[in-house]
């Protein structure tokens, strides 16, 4: 017989074969778009949280002694944190903070540093040196802990120590 055709098991097989390959690819692609779109939430968490610490660190860092206590509360203090605020007076003289609500970080006035497609879970600041000697003789320093979570699940904890720029003298 001289038939110039294929059998049913040649078809089925060759057809079973493609299919093994296609699904393969396509699998493999997918896993590809779902990693790519992990990496962009992450990058975005990055970009934001970068921006976010370094806008917190600048006027931290600038903060000055508040002598008469109209904005920490306390004369001589250097910051206050209370109600997941940080406080302070800033080089103008001006009350400063920065607010968590739970979700997100708001400056005194009520912007917020932080976009609606962020949650900031959790916002911790740890201080040292706030007090004036005898109490304690360390500069003044903080660290800020926060853990942001954006699209995709992807999640960052980061924090930063910022040490006051000028000298913790007695006044």
């Amino acid at each position: 017989m001289n038939n110039r055709g294929f059998t049913i098991i040649e078809m089925i097989v060759s057809v079973a074969i493609f299919s093994l390959l296609v699904s393969a690819g396509s699998g493999i692609f997918l896993s590809s778009i779902k990693t790519h779109r992990h990496g962009l939430a992450t990058q975005e968490i990055l970009d934001q949280t970068s921006y976010l610490m370094e806008y917190m660190s600048r006027a931290l860092r600038m903060a000055k002694k508040d002598t008469a206590g109209s904005c920490t509360g306390t004369a001589k203090l250097n910051y206050a944190f209370e109600n997941q605020c940080i406080k302070f007076m800033n080089y103008r003289n001006e009350c400063q903070q920065f607010c968590w609500d739970g979700a997100r970080i708001k400056d005194q006035d009520g912007n917020y540093l932080t976009s609606a497609s962020l949650n900031v879970s959790s916002f911790n600041v740890d201080l040292s040196g706030q007090y004036q000697p005898p109490t304690d003789s360390q500069q003044p320093r903080l660290t800020v802990f926060l853990s942001v979570e954006g699209q995709e699940d992807s999640i960052i904890n980061i924090q930063t120590t910022i040490s006051q720029r000028n000298p913790d003298v007695q006044k």
